[in-house]
């Protein structure tokens, strides 16, 4: 049957999740998304858990939704393929002990946005960092028009979202992307100091502290509503169709102003 798609490991009160489409670089096609979903929901409901990490098997955190797979699939299924996407960047999102994005190579588009569900994200050097849905005919459906400007800022955001760039670890830092770096070799150093300094604080109180965070934080359902009414609009849209082919066929995109 092969490797499976996701793998849960447990060190005493912390919980590793790993992405394992190591030959995708960890694209999320719909049987990814569906496993981190459930097992996201899982660790919710575990109260001895102090911490949650996620990260991808080697060589990438994640490359974004599977474009492969969403290439055969219709205007309604692509929309249905995005929304499970954003149901597992929900559940990572609502689980209610701090969680740790660990970031080696790409962590693009919808991987970027599992990113910023994370409370922290620590990376290497190698880390790579974009959201270039937009050269596909497109915009992030899984919650990062919300959470990339709550972070970076708007203007930054804007940069990042409308130009599609991609940028390197260093950048990502400056801008207050992700929040630790370090040299390749030494993340697992960097998440035991950091999980060291988090076993000081009163269990409890950590997580009523997220939870009063996640709600200050939280934008109006109604704006949530909004973003991905706009977004779903763009699965029937032209300019997707040939984003999706120019992937296919490894070439540029070719726009045709409106």
């Amino acid at each position: 049957m092969g490797e499976p798609v996701l793998l849960v490991q447990r060190a005493g009160d912390v919980a590793t999740i790993v992405l394992n489409r190591p030959a995708v670089r960890n694209a999320l096609d719909r049987a990814l998304a569906q496993a981190l979903t459930t097992t996201a929901r899982e660790l919710a409901r575990d109260e001895r858990l102090r911490a949650v990490v996620l990260r991808g098997s080697p060589p990438a955190f994640c490359a974004g939704a599977d474009l492969r797979e969403r290439i055969a699939l219709s205007p309604e299924e692509r929309t249905a393929h995005t929304e499970t996407i954003a149901a597992a960047v929900e559940a990572l999102a609502e689980i209610p002990v701090p969680t740790i994005a660990v970031i080696s190579g790409a962590c693009l588009a919808g991987g970027a946005e599992l990113a910023l569900a994370c409370d922290l994200r620590f990376a290497d050097t190698t880390a790579r960092f974009g959201f270039p849905e937009v050269r596909r005919g497109i915009f992030p459906g899984a919650g990062g028009m919300l959470r990339l400007p709550q972070l970076v800022g708007p203007s930054r955001a804007a940069d990042l979202l409308f130009s599609g760039r991609i940028i390197d670890a260093e950048e990502a830092l400056r801008i207050g992307l992700i929040d630790r770096l370090c040299e390749p070799g030494r993340l697992d150093s960097l998440i035991d100091a950091w999980l060291g300094e988090l076993r000081q604080a009163a269990p409890t109180a950590v997580r009523t502290a997220k939870a009063a965070l996640r709600r200050a934080l939280t934008c109006d359902a109604v704006t949530l509503a909004d973003i991905r009414a706009l977004r779903r609009a763009l699965d029937h849209s032209p300019e997707y169709e040939e984003g999706l082919r120019a992937f296919a066929e490894r070439r540029a995109p070719n726009w045709v102003s409106g």
